[in-house]
């Protein structure tokens, strides 16, 4: 089934529709199924799909899609997918364990990113605008 989200009048609608088996098509709006027929001479629009472009970061970058490498002792992971808004502390600066570290948005929320032990931050491995995955590091405090 392919998606599609739609805003009429200020009420936004989530759409499903599936394939089209003869003139008969089943579609899904916000949750409710219904069975469509299509009119005798009217065909289903074919669209051509085009290749979407490899996602990239605010600076350009190819987007972390898997860890790459071993998560490093000391690491603080993402605890969600998300885009990183800000950060709370800059290379060099002391955190206790709870310390609010960075900001992470996902799903159109704001999430503060803490710390699970203190120690000096000492290196910081993604920037503002950088999509992360659940699980991959963000920063080194040791």
């Amino acid at each position: 089934m392919k998606e599609y989200k739609y805003k009429i009048n200020g009420i936004d609608f989530n759409v499903a529709v599936g394939d089209v088996d003869g003139n008969q098509v089943e579609v899904i709006v916000n949750g409710s199924h219904y069975h469509v027929q299509l009119e005798k001479d009217q065909k289903a629009p074919v669209k051509v799909k085009k290749a979407a472009p490899a996602p990239t970061t605010a600076s350009g970058e190819k987007v972390i899609t898997k860890q790459t490498v071993s998560s490093a002792a000391g690491a603080v992971k993402a605890p969600l997918p998300g885009t990183i808004m800000s950060f709370k502390v800059k290379e060099g600066d002391t955190v206790n364990a709870g310390d609010t570290v960075c900001v992470l948005e996902a799903m159109k929320m704001e999430n503060d990113v803490k710390t699970s032990h203190g120690g000096t931050v000492q290196k910081i491995l993604v920037g503002v605008g950088d999509a992360v995955l659940e699980g991959n590091d963000i920063m080194i405090i040791g």
